[in-house]
C-alpha cells in the first residue's frame, strides 16, 4: 500500500497556488474560479457515480481519485483545510450515524 496521503496531496495543491497557470492545472483553476472549480468537482463526482453503478472497478478508481483531487482544490480555493473536514467528521463519529444525521435535521 502507498503511503501517500490526501493530506500530501492537499499540501501539493496548496504548493501550486504560486505556479505559472500555463505549466499546472492546479493553478488554472484556481484562476478560473471557485464556480469553475465547483463545476468541475460536480462533474467528476457524478463520473464517479456513474463508475460504481456500472461496476467498473478501474474506472470508479480512476474516477475517485479525479473526484477526491478536484473537491481538495476546491476546498483550498474556498479556503475549507483538509484538517477542517477531518475534525468534522471526527465529531461526527462520536454518535451513530442515524443519530448525528438526526441532530442535522436530515431524513434518514
Amino acid at each position: 500500500m502507498s503511503d501517500f496521503s490526501l493530506a500530501d496531496l492537499s499540501r501539493i495543491i496548496a504548493s501550486k497556488r504560486g505556479a505559472d497557470a500555463a505549466q499546472s492545472y492546479t493553478k488554472s483553476l484556481f484562476e478560473a474560479g471557485t464556480p469553475r472549480i465547483a463545476k468541475k468537482f460536480g462533474e467528476e463526482a457524478v463520473e464517479t457515480v456513474i463508475a460504481a453503478m456500472e461496476g467498473d472497478r478501474e474506472s470508479l478508481t480512476s474516477e475517485a481519485a479525479d473526484a477526491l483531487y478536484h473537491l481538495l482544490v476546491l476546498l483550498e480555493a474556498s479556503g475549507v483545510t483538509l484538517e477542517d473536514v477531518l475534525a468534522e467528521l471526527e465529531t461526527r463519529t462520536a454518535q451513530s450515524g442515524h443519530a448525528e444525521k438526526a441532530s442535522r435535521g436530515e431524513k434518514k
